[in-house]
């Protein structure tokens, strides 16, 4: 993770951040005249042979550099960071208090994949799937539910992204809901039969979008003391794979056509 392209020593007075390094990202990072993206997902998740522009990452990469724009990547680092991805979302879905990680790294037991906390009252899973709805951005996809919607929640255990590998730890830590994203059906079925714990399964781009505001305050407090006068902005288009769900807006995909605008989470089914 880091640098993707872009020159280190050029000046930089926008930074603009994201989840996905994609075009419509790209077009609002031009239009609003960012020096810099600081994206979640990497551009390139595999190794490369070649970034000609034949296709479309090859292309962003020849966009970006062509109109003077660096890319930056932050995953796995913030991703186990204290605090992370998991932190944001955490708060997001309204815990409060300490946190501490599912799985915690070897060399800092602070830093880690997932969160696991408590909420300040018990409440329903009724009541508490409604609340971590209400509090991330909203995608075609919603948030689905597995469990008794009438018993009472109190511990929960989180995590940014896909989040199947903790499922055990989730168990393990106690908590009576598990929050996560883009669980299949065969490990979510076999859990609910065999765990006390209930499910709730938001949009992989819903779960890591509330980092990106945490992220920009950090730097902006970074870069404070230096009497700096670099400007930040959080994109609010979607850009979660599923655009639509059935029955239900049967609008073009906004991400595909030039009217309307970009689709934004507060505008989104």
């Amino acid at each position: 993770m880091g640098l993707v392209c872009g020159d280190p020593e050029a000046p930089v007075r926008k930074v603009l951040f994201a989840v996905d390094p994609v075009g419509i990202v790209a077009d609002e990072a031009l239009a609003w005249g960012a020096d810099l993206i600081v994206v979640h997902h990497p551009l390139f998740l595999r190794g490369v042979h070649s970034v000609a522009a034949t296709g479309p990452k090859g292309r962003l990469v020849h966009r970006l550099i062509r109109e003077g724009v660096g890319l930056y990547t932050a995953h796995t680092n913030a991703d186990v960071a204290d605090p992370g991805v998991s932190d944001s979302l955490a708060r997001a879905v309204g815990l409060g208090g300490e946190l501490s990680p599912l799985r915690p790294a070897v060399e800092d037991p602070r830093r880690g994949l997932g969160r696991v906390g408590e909420l300040s009252v018990p409440v329903s899973l009724r009541e508490f799937a409604a609340q971590a709805a209400a509090g991330l951005p909203g995608t075609a996809a919603g948030v689905r539910v597995a469990g008794d919607l009438d018993r009472p929640v109190r511990r929960v255990a989180v995590s940014g992204g896909a989040g199947d590998s903790l499922l055990d730890l989730a168990i393990a830590a106690g908590a009576d809901v598990y929050l996560t994203a883009d669980l299949r059906h065969h490990p979510a079925s076999e859990f609910v039969e065999r765990a006390p714990t209930a499910l709730i399964d938001a949009t992989h781009w819903a779960t890591e979008w509330p980092w990106l505001a945490d992220a920009a305050r950090r730097l902006e407090e970074a870069l404070r003391p230096l009497d700096t006068t670099v400007e930040t902005r959080v994109s609010a288009i979607v850009t979660d794979a599923w655009t639509r769900t059935l029955p239900g807006d049967d609008s073009p995909d906004p991400r595909h056509t030039p009217d309307p605008p970009a689709r934004r989470f507060e505008d989104s089914p």
